[in-house]
């Protein structure tokens, strides 16, 4: 798979390798959102006039695509600025309706920040308590340990689907019946998996589901939350303004049904055209493909590595898109300058995730993350810029 020219922001001879913090954008995207400011642009559900019913009619259009693509319904899908304000949105809205002071809330250490402090926030605010699922030998969640550990005090879990860090894959379904099994919800964070792998909401069982476009090569600003109809249909607004109402009055406000309660004031109406193109364009490459193209890459950057004294790797032999590593005696940050000299992009720090760097005993690691647009040749320009740091540093 050699999709690089797909893609205009990338250079020859230039290694991008941070995807998992965001996505290049092909050129179907960056021309669909042209499209939708320079020549077709309106405001959408309140114009009687012609351009708006369109741009309406494409705006909703996106919304079935996300549906369609993680085997949801359209009425179940909440567009909202991404991923964080998709979790913020949960932790408000079903927490404040749901959770009482001495109820517990599940998390696991591999968490990205945006999955564990919205939960903390909601805590404190309700008198809930937070419990932590360990990590197994090879780094991904205990599914076992959070069999023993969740009770029926526990009303809400919370999980990625692939860590941001170490690419461990979830067992989803196995987590949502685990969860089930006491009456708990379960919200899986699908960032860093929509992109490489496919999902199918009903088929996982989960309540809540919530990703990002920019991630998946779309435009960043727009993102999905994904929740069960029933769940969503007695939740309260989580904020108020234009389009979320029924008839508003200053006795009394009634509001529209869901999706529609969630997404007040004028939405992100290209960026959810963007997510149609990029999802559009992901499926004409096939997602099985993906998956096994990144699988290829990772599997070569950790055999290389593997054979580096001074590098240590973290995360399961089968990460998905991920490998994060250390060089002994070198900080990331100094890896990631000299990569940047070499003309290899990579990410260096916490990755929004400081308990699990504490669990892992560093205080950061060295990130490559793959997409579509990438080939062997990144893999061996990533290993001779890390030869350099060795030899830098040794």
């Amino acid at each position: 798979m050699d999709r690089v020219a797909d893609f205009p922001a990338i250079p020859s001879g230039w290694a991008y390798l941070d995807t998992a913090a965001t996505s290049q954008k092909p050129q179907v995207v960056v021309d669909a959102i042209t499209r939708g400011y320079g020549e077709t642009y309106a405001t959408v559900h309140r114009g009687v006039y012609q351009r708006s019913a369109d741009m309406t009619l494409a705006y909703e259009a996106a919304r079935h695509r996300v549906a369609g693509f993680i085997g949801g319904k359209a009425d179940e899908i909440v567009f909202v600025r991404g991923a964080t304000e998709g979790i913020n949105l949960v932790a408000h809205c079903w927490a404040a309706a749901n959770l009482k002071s001495g109820d517990r809330i599940m998390l696991s250490m591999l968490e990205h920040h945006s999955n564990i402090v919205p939960w903390q926030m909601a805590a404190e605010r309700i008198g809930a308590a937070i419990d932590v699922i360990p990590l197994t030998t090879d780094q991904r969640i205990d599914l076992d340990a959070m069999a023993a550990m969740i009770t029926p005090a526990h009303k809400l879990v919370a999980l990625a689907h692939v860590s941001n860090v170490l690419g461990s894959v979830l067992d989803a379904k196995r987590a949502t019946e685990i969860a089930h099994s006491v009456g708990a919800k379960i919200l899986i964070d699908g960032c860093q998996s929509v992109p490489r792998m496919s999902v199918d909401v009903a088929g996982i069982g989960c309540d809540f589901y919530v990703f990002s476009g920019h991630k998946l090569y779309g435009p960043t600003g727009i993102g999905v939350l994904w929740g069960r109809a029933e769940l969503l249909d007695t939740m309260p607004p989580y904020q108020g303004g234009g389009s979320m109402i029924d008839r508003v009055s200053f006795e009394k406000t009634t509001y529209a049904p869901p999706p529609g309660r969630f997404e007040a004031g004028t939405p992100h109406i290209v960026g959810a055209l963007g997510l149609h193109a990029a999802i559009d364009y992901v499926e004409s490459i096939g997602l099985d493909a993906i998956h096994a193209h990144e699988t290829a890459l990772v599997r070569d950057t950790r055999a290389a590595l593997s054979q580096l004294n001074s590098v240590r790797l973290f995360g399961p032999e089968d990460s998905a898109g991920i490998v994060s590593f250390a060089i002994e005696g070198v900080h990331p940050h100094d890896v990631a300058t000299i990569l940047d000299e070499e003309r290899v992009a990579i990410r260096a720090g916490h990755h929004c995730a400081q308990p699990l760097m504490a669990a892992l005993g560093v205080e950061a690691t060295a990130r490559a993350s793959f997409g579509v647009y990438n080939v062997p040749q990144d893999v061996a320009a990533l290993v001779r810029g890390i030869e350099r740091v060795t030899r830098i540093f040794g």
